[in-house]
């Protein structure tokens, strides 16, 4: 859509801003509607404008070009795209590229590709999964960062297997409790295409299965940096706990607020009576004490009511 009037330069303030539907998508364009204040802020602006919030998309709406002479209408300010970017980044919304699930995929593939040269095709596939629609923490993003914490707690690189179960950890997710043994059988299904011996399969799914309730034994070095790794997400700083939580939420958005209450703190319960949390000294060091002042704010804080979903 062309303007016969130029974009003005936003002022700092409390406001909502659109900028120009330019963005191709399901047959149409689309714009992004972002506040410079707060998510908050955005979130009643849309609902009160009747956007699903389906379309929120971690720091903004997608919103089709027919909607957007009428938000403009209900004081959405125009701005260029570069412009709206500046102000999502100065305000400290922006979400980076390594927090979107589909920026992930290339980096990703280049891992799996030095894990398991020649298997780009079963590589792929596994990123599809870990990409499909319904996840919202069980994505890329988790399973990047448990490949990361698994090389921040190894003295060097991490052991095949061990990267291996991380791949494979979530790569059936339905929040059901038979996942992880799903995910154990999927990896006994596909390995073999990528050339694994027997045994270095029965190892992963060993290890996938050990995810499932984050005790393994004593001496087992391999499922205490797998399982490790998998909980780092609770040693993250207040505020990345704060989304981890949100992405939570919407990852049981078919489960209604009281039940999902309920259920959490069942969890968050469960995980301060273990002790330790963490089962290796490294990730004790570096998790544990943050850990449990993440969970124990968590039972603390006031349930608030459940979030837009995206």
């Amino acid at each position: 859509m062309e303007h016969a009037f130029p974009l003005p330069v936003p002022a700092r303030g409390r406001m909502i801003y659109i900028d120009p539907p330019l963005w191709p998508a399901h047959n149409t364009v689309f714009s992004h509607l972002v506040s410079d204040t707060s998510l908050a802020e955005l979130h009643g602006f849309a609902a009160a404008a009747g956007i699903d919030a389906r379309a929120f998309d971690l720091d903004h709406y997608d919103v089709p070009v027919r909607r957007y002479p009428e938000l403009v209408a209900r004081g959405a300010v125009e701005v260029d795209g570069g412009t709206l970017v500046r102000l999502l980044i100065r305000s400290g919304l922006r979400i980076k590229a390594r927090e979107r699930s589909a920026s992930l995929v290339h980096p990703l593939l280049a891992r799996w590709e030095a894990l398991v040269p020649g298997a780009n095709g079963l590589g792929a596939e596994l990123l599809n999964r870990w990409g499909e629609p319904h996840r919202r923490y069980h994505d890329r993003r988790h399973l990047l960062a448990v490949l990361e914490a698994a090389e921040q707690l190894s003295e060097g690189p991490p052991p095949r297997t061990v990267l291996l179960a991380a791949w494979f950890h979530d790569a059936v997710y339905r929040g059901a409790p038979e996942d992880e043994e799903c995910s154990a059988e999927l990896a006994g299904k596909l390995l073999p295409e990528a050339g694994s011996p027997e045994a270095e399969i029965r190892e992963v799914q060993r290890l996938v299965r050990l995810t499932a309730g984050h005790r393994p034994e004593p001496g087992d070095t391999a499922g205490m940096l797998l399982c490790d790794a998998d909980l780092s997400v609770l040693g993250r700083s207040p505020e990345a706990y704060r989304r981890y939580l949100a992405d939570v939420r919407r990852e049981y958005a078919h489960v209604n607020d009281a039940d999902f209450a309920a259920g959490r703190r069942r969890v968050v319960e469960q995980l301060l009576e273990a002790n330790p949390l963490f089962s290796s000294p490294a990730a004790r060091n570096r998790w544990e004490e943050q850990a449990r002042r993440n969970l124990r704010s968590e039972l603390e804080r006031p349930r608030p009511a459940r979030e837009p979903q995206d």
